[in-house]
C-alpha cells in the first residue's frame, strides 16, 4: 500500500504537468518531502524523474500544478530562484570550476567581502568553506585546485556549497555513477550528515541496493506517471522492479550456456607504463569472460588498449591464432574487434545526428558503392539492427539525442555490431540505464554469446558480472589477481581480490 503522509511536509509538489513537443513528460504527479530523510525517485529512463526534479531546481516551469515550500506557494523561475529557496541539485556531470580552489568553489557567489574596500576576504573564505566541510566531515584542503580532487571530492564539495546556501533540499542525480565502492561509502556518510541536519534529500539512482541502504520512502513514476509512494520497508527488489517496469521480470539475468569454441583472443604480458603490466588471459568463442575490479584498478585501461584506445607498450595480442598489432581502433576492427566505451555519451554517440547515422557511422563501405552512399542499402542494414536489438524510436530518421538511455546503448551496440566483430568488448554496458533496459542488453549478450561471438565484459555492477560471465577476472592496482567461476564465488571474495593491498 503506498505509505501515507504524517509528518508535515518541507517541499510538495501538487499534480503537477509537464509537456515537451511530442512528449508528455509529466502528468499530474505529486511529490512530498520530509525533513530528514531520502526521498528515492525510481523509474526507467524516461519515466519522468529528471523532469521532475528539473522542474523543482528551476530549470524548467511546470505546465501545470503547484509548489509549496513549507506550506507556502512559490514559484521557482530559475536555478538561481531555487538556491535562493534552499533547494540545490547536484548533477550527475559535475559542474566545478577547476582551476579555482576548492574554498572559492564552496562559496562562489557568496564569497566574504571586506566591509569598506569590498574586495574578496580570503581569511574569511577559507575558514568559512572549511567550517562548512567539517560539517560533513570531510577533511579536503581549501587551497587545492578542484580539478586535482577526485570525483567523490568534488561531490562533497557541491555538498558544502549547497550548505553554504543555507539548502534544506538537496537532489542528487546518480551520483554514485562515477565513483568507486569506498567513494561511495564516503558520500553515504556525507548524506547521513545530511539528514541529522534535516536537509531533505532526493536520490535519483538505478542502483536499487542503494535505494534499500539508505532511503527511507520511495516514490516510483512510470510514463510520465507517479506510480504510488511506499516505506522502503514495504518494497523488495522485486516489487520495486515491478512497480517501475509495470511487470513482473522473474528472470534479470539468462543462463550462460556452455562454451566449447577454440580460443578467439589469447594476450600475453600485456602492459602499459603506470597503467597494467603482465596481464595475460585468453578468451573463447561463446565465452563471456568478465572483468572485475574496483575504479582504477586497470580494467578500461586493458580493454582500451586492446582497442588501440591507449596501446600497450608491451605483451603481445593474438587474434583466432594469428599475432596482431593495434595501435589504433581502426586496426582493431579490421582484425574483427568491436568495442563498447563506458562513456557513450562523450565517445559513443554523435547525439545531434539522427539514429541511422549513428549506426552506420563506422560502416560506411558496407553500404557504398565508390564514393557514393547507397541509402537504400543502408536503410535496410540499419532497421535490421533496430528490429534485432529492440531500439525504439519513432523513426530511423530521430535525433539519437532523443532516446532514452537504455535505446542509447541499443544504438551504440548496433553500431559495433554492424561490422559484424568476432570478438566484442562491453565496458560497463549498462550503466546509467534502468532496470527493464539492463535486462534486455542482458539478452543481447547471451544471445551474442550463443552466436559464437567472445566478449569480454567490464562492470562495476558485481551481480552483473557473476551472473553473465563464465568466467571472471579480478584486477588489482594495474594487475590481474585472480580467476573465479562465478559459480563457485561470491561478491566477497571478489571484493577481497580487488581490494588494494
Amino acid at each position: 500500500m503506498p505509505l501515507s503522509e504524517s509528518n508535515a511536509p518541507i517541499l510538495e509538489a501538487r499534480h503537477v504537468s509537464k509537456a515537451f513537443p511530442g512528449v508528455q513528460a509529466l502528468g499530474d504527479v505529486s511529490l512530498a518531502l520530509r525533513p530528514g530523510e531520502v526521498h528515492a525517485l525510481m523509474g526507467e529512463n524516461g519515466a519522468g524523474k529528471s523532469t521532475l526534479v528539473k522542474i523543482l531546481a528551476g530549470l524548467h516551469l511546470p505546465d501545470t500544478g503547484d509548489i509549496l515550500l513549507g506550506g507556502r506557494g512559490v514559484s521557482i523561475r530559475s536555478p538561481h530562484e531555487a538556491m535562493r529557496l534552499g533547494i540545490a541539485m547536484i548533477h550527475q556531470e559535475l559542474m566545478p570550476v577547476p582551476d579555482l580552489t576548492v574554498a572559492e568553489n564552496v562559496l562562489l557567489g557568496n564569497e566574504p567581502t571586506h566591509r569598506l574596500s569590498g574586495w574578496i576576504d580570503r581569511r574569511a573564505l577559507r575558514a568559512e568553506a572549511r567550517r562548512l566541510l567539517s560539517l560533513l566531515d570531510a577533511d579536503i584542503p581549501v587551497d587545492r585546485r578542484m580539478g586535482e580532487l577526485s570525483v567523490a571530492q568534488m561531490q562533497t564539495v557541491e555538498i558544502a556549497k549547497a550548505l553554504a546556501c543555507n539548502a534544506q533540499i538537496v537532489i542528487m542525480d546518480e551520483p554514485t555513477a562515477a565513483i568507486s565502492g569506498r567513494e561511495v561509502e564516503s558520500l553515504f556518510r556525507v548524506i547521513d550528515t545530511l539528514k541529522k541536519r534535516s536537509v531533505a534529500i532526493v536520490y535519483i539512482t538505478h542502483r536499487m541496493d542503494e535505494v534499500f541502504r539508505i532511503a527511507q520512502r520511495i516514490t516510483v513514476l512510470r510514463d510520465g506517471l507517479r506510480v504510488g509512494t511506499y516505506a522502503a520497508s514495504e518494497l523488495d527488489r522485486p516489487k520495486l522492479i515491478a512497480l517501475m517496469v509495470g511487470r513482473e521480470l522473474t528472470s534479470v539475468f539468462p543462463t550462460p550456456v556452455a562454451v566449447r569454441g577454440e580460443i578467439a583472443l589469447a594476450v600475453r604480458d600485456l602492459s602499459r607504463a603506470g597503467a597494467f603490466r603482465n596481464v595475460s588471459f585468453d578468451l573463447r568463442r561463446g565465452e563471456v569472460l568478465g572483468l572485475a575490479g574496483l575504479m582504477g584498478a586497470g580494467r578500461t585501461e586493458v580493454v582500451s588498449a586492446l582497442f588501440g584506445l591507449a596501446p600497450a607498450d608491451g605483451g603481445t595480442i593474438n587474434v583466432h591464432g594469428s599475432p596482431v598489432q593495434i595501435r589504433c581502433p581502426a586496426d582493431a576492427i579490421r582484425h574483427g574487434i568491436g568495442m563498447i566505451t563506458e562513456d557513450r555519451k562523450r565517445f559513443g554517440l554523435v547525439p545531434e545526428m539522427s539514429v541511422r547515422q549513428n549506426i552506420s557511422l563506422a560502416s560506411l563501405d558496407r553500404h557504398s558503392r565508390g564514393p557514393l552512399l547507397q541509402h537504400g542499402r543502408e536503410a535496410q542494414l540499419v532497421d535490421a539492427r533496430m528490429h534485432e536489438l529492440g531500439i525504439r524510436a519513432t523513426a530511423r530518421e530521430q535525433a539519437v539525442r532523443q532516446l532514452s538511455g537504455g535505446n542509447q546503448q541499443k544504438v551504440v551496440l548496433a553500431r559495433t555490431l554492424l561490422a559484424e566483430p568476432s570478438i566484442v568488448i562491453l565496458d560497463e554496458p549498462t550503466r546509467g540505464i534502468d532496470v527493464g533496459a539492463k535486462v534486455e542488453i542482458y539478452g543481447i549478450i547471451a544471445g551474442l554469446a550463443r552466436k559464437g561471438k567472445a566478449i569480454l565484459l567490464v562492470s562495476s555492477e558485481l551481480p552483473e558480472v557473476l551472473s553473465l560471465s563464465h568466467r571472471v577476472l579480478v584486477m588489482r592496482q594495474g594487475m590481474v589477481s585472480a580467476e573465479l567461476d562465478p559459480r563457485r564465488t561470491s561478491q566477497q571474495e571478489v571484493l577481497r581480490h580487488a581490494m588494494p593491498v
